[in-house]
């Protein structure tokens, strides 16, 4: 009975995740007030440790061989797997000294409706290092730009910059992470834009003539393109799998649509066997 009711909660959800991907549904993130797409906040499409979404129930093990998982992009992968060969021993003695700042950051981005994930751009940033300074001017973990820093919210005194106060500097990124993600609804485009600017972005999409990341990409300066793997490897060697913000919004779509189709098969045949119990009595 408890698994019947797991399979009819979990196709309610994804019949909903799938009606906000198709009828092109909108959320109003309460901060803000910008409309954010449903479907690609992640709010209500989350991964567990093994990299399934959590709106597929629990069901036999056999049964989860052919349940649908995010797959790395091609033209990510020799880099991703190449980088995680190569930085793997540094990432892993990281993994203590990152944990506080990355709990200040999923505390910040919860509040804001972001997808937590999305902390492992601060890493790509700054790597944590305490004042740091890039060559364009940027500081702090999130490398914010004195422009930027002060358009959400920061004060930047030359002895009390706020750019390197973990919890203040993360609130300004969320502001402008949230913005980006209104003005592009694909998290790909947001990473490569934090990085650039949206005038970089722009460019490539008129260039290119697609919204689509990897159709764009080499239109985008190298140290953008690189910048946004390195987000993608990141996030695969803590998480061990992808998610919302290392995919392109139709694969985001894509990918929700096979969730919602493989849970629906579920169901369908859990309320065959159902029928076949109650006709052999």
């Amino acid at each position: 009975m408890l698994k019947r009711k797991l399979y009819k909660a979990c196709l309610i959800l994804s019949s909903f995740i799938f009606m906000a991907v198709s009828s092109g549904s909108r959320s109003i993130n309460k901060k803000s007030g910008k409309t954010l797409s449903v479907a690609h906040m992640g709010g209500m499409h989350h991964f567990d440790s093994s990299g399934l979404c959590t709106c597929i129930p629990f069901i036999a093990k056999e049964e989860l061989v052919n349940a649908p998982r995010i797959q790395l992009n091609k033209n990510a992968a020799p880099f991703v797997k190449g980088y995680i060969k190569k930085n793997g021993f540094f990432l892993n003695k990281t993994k203590v000294r990152t944990a506080p700042y990355f709990a200040i950051i999923d505390s910040v981005f919860e509040q804001n409706e972001l997808p937590v994930e999305l902390k492992y751009l601060a890493f790509v940033e700054s790597g944590f290092k305490y004042n740091a300074i890039s060559w364009s001017g940027a500081v702090g973990p999130w490398a914010l730009m004195p422009k930027a820093a002060k358009q959400y919210g920061l004060k930047i005194p030359r002895h009390n910059d706020e750019r390197l106060d973990y919890y203040k500097s993360t609130q300004a990124a969320a502001g402008l992470l949230t913005d980006l993600f209104a003005k592009y609804g694909d998290w790909l485009l947001v990473i490569a834009a934090y990085n650039c600017g949206p005038g970089g972005v722009q460019k490539a999409i008129k260039r290119s003539g697609s919204r689509n990341y990897w159709a764009l990409q080499n239109f985008l300066p190298e140290e953008t393109r690189k910048h946004v793997k390195k987000f993608i490897a990141i996030h695969y060697y803590f998480e061990g799998h992808g998610g919302v913000t290392t995919l392109t919004r139709a694969e985001t779509e894509t990918h929700i649509r096979a969730v919602a189709a493989f849970v629906k098969k579920q169901q369908e045949l859990v309320k065959a066997d159902s029928v076949f119990v109650v006709v052999a009595k």
